[in-house]
């Protein structure tokens, strides 16, 4: 089974050519094909590289360039615009561009988007026709997730991030905010058949320095709630990078005796690959 990374991000540097929205406290550049050496580096076969909205917002033509150039490697997610009432029109096109495999929509708390806006159903009914689904990042906003997926039984739905709202600078671990507050809404999400979860960014929750010891038990409680085949492994770099850097967010998956190697496989590709309905070539 490939070893597929369910989230990264990749861009260029901060130029006229393509300038950033915003600029987060992430590398200067990390390229299409400075990710993929990475990946190279500890044995990740694939990623779905998610166009990084805090720079690109609903832009996805850099994405569109590294999936041409490692179409084996990457397949690519684009941000959509519920404000946007050409919304179809948009997920219709995407659809057409080579190496897509799904779209995403922002619903967190400092949007401050109605969770009813129309545009939300709009897009999760679009995805249902074009045969994509939607990831959520929802990870400070649940509740107002929760009533998108229940009005949209028929959209699939990935949330990201284990829902869980992830720091992006680190603190001294004995200073950390309690990371999983929001676990017992997390474990009541797996009820609903129409998602799946991705298991990304967890290293950065843990309270202890590598290899992220306390991250297993309520990880744990996630597999058992919603079932490997349901769980996708991911690092969700480079968002994380002020926190663990790539290698430290893969090996203690790769090297954890809290997974059987069948847990492992479905963890970090399969359940990956059947979401996405997208597999990379073995190198």
């Amino acid at each position: 089974m490939p070893i597929i990374d369910s989230q990264v991000h990749a861009y260029e540097a901060n130029t006229p050519k393509r300038p950033w929205h915003n600029v987060p406290n992430w590398p200067d550049h990390v390229t299409g094909d400075e990710m993929v050496a990475a990946m190279d580096k500890v044995g990740v076969d694939g990623a779905i590289f998610i166009s990084a909205f805090s720079m690109y917002k609903y832009d996805a033509s850099y994405a569109v360039e590294v999936a041409r150039a490692h179409p084996n490697r990457m397949a690519i997610v684009k941000p959509v615009d519920p404000d946007d009432p050409a919304v179809d029109d948009v997920i219709a096109e995407w659809k057409k561009t080579p190496g897509t495999v799904g779209i995403r929509i922002m619903l967190t708390k400092e949007n401050k988007r109605d969770p009813k806006h129309p545009g939300l159903d709009r897009i999760a009914k679009s995805a249902v026709r074009y045969d994509f689904p939607v990831n959520v990042l929802c990870w400070d906003n649940l509740e107002a997730a929760t009533t998108l997926f229940d009005r949209n039984p028929d959209t699939r739905f990935i949330i990201d991030h284990l829902g869980i709202l992830q720091p992006r600078v680190p603190p001294a671990p004995a200073e950390r905010f309690e990371p999983w507050a929001d676990l017992p809404k997390v474990l009541d999400l797996a009820k609903r058949k129409n998602l799946v979860i991705k298991v990304s960014g967890a290293c950065t929750l843990s309270k202890k320095l590598y290899p992220y010891p306390d991250i297993w038990d309520p990880l744990a409680r996630v597999f058992d709630a919603w079932g490997f085949e349901r769980c996708l492994w991911g690092t969700d770099w480079t968002r994380a990078f002020a926190v663990v850097n790539y290698e430290n967010a893969v090996k203690p998956f790769l090297e954890t005796d809290r997974l059987s190697a069948t847990e492992r496989a479905m963890l970090m590709g399969g359940a990956c690959a059947k979401a996405y309905g997208w597999s990379p070539e073995k190198s």
